[in-house]
C-alpha cells in the first residue's frame, strides 16, 4: 500500500505543478523554486513530516522533498552546532543528492557525446 500512497502524493504534487503551468503565467523555474520554498516552509511549521511519514518517497523525491531535506539538515545542525549550523546544515544534508546529480549528469553527457559522435550526418 506504501507504493500507492507514494504514487498518489507524488502525483498530486505533479498535478498541482501542471495546473500552475497551464493556468498561470508563472514560469516553470518559478514553480520549481516555489516548491522548494514550500517544502522548507511546511517543514518549519511541522506539516511536511506527517506527509513524509504517510507517503515516503512520494513526498521526499519531488522538489518539496529537497526543501524538506534542507530544513531538516539545518534543524539538526543548529541543535548540534548552534547558530553557525544554520549555514552548513542544509548543504551537509543534501550534499549526497547534489553530488549524485552532478555525477549522473556528467555520465549522461559523456554517453550522449560518445553515442552521437559515432553518427555521421549527411553533408558534414
Amino acid at each position: 500500500m506504501q507504493y500507492v500512497y507514494a504514487f498518489l502524493v507524488g502525483g498530486a504534487f505533479c498535478v498541482i505543478a501542471q495546473i500552475l503551468i497551464d493556468k498561470t503565467k508563472l514560469t516553470p523555474a518559478r514553480i520549481l523554486v516555489m516548491y522548494v520554498v514550500m517544502g522548507v516552509f511546511l517543514t518549519a511549521i511541522g506539516i511536511y513530516q506527517p506527509i513524509v511519514d504517510f507517503a515516503g518517497a512520494g513526498a521526499t523525491v519531488p522538489l518539496t522533498g529537497f526543501g524538506y531535506s534542507l530544513a531538516k539538515g539545518i534543524e539538526e545542525s543548529v541543535s548540534e552546532s548552534g547558530f553557525l549550523g544554520a549555514f552548513s546544515g542544509g548543504l551537509t544534508a543534501c550534499s549526497a543528492g547534489i553530488a549524485a546529480a552532478v555525477f549522473f549528469g556528467l555520465l549522461a553527457a559523456l554517453i550522449r557525446k560518445a553515442f552521437f559522435g559515432m553518427i555521421k550526418t549527411p553533408g558534414k
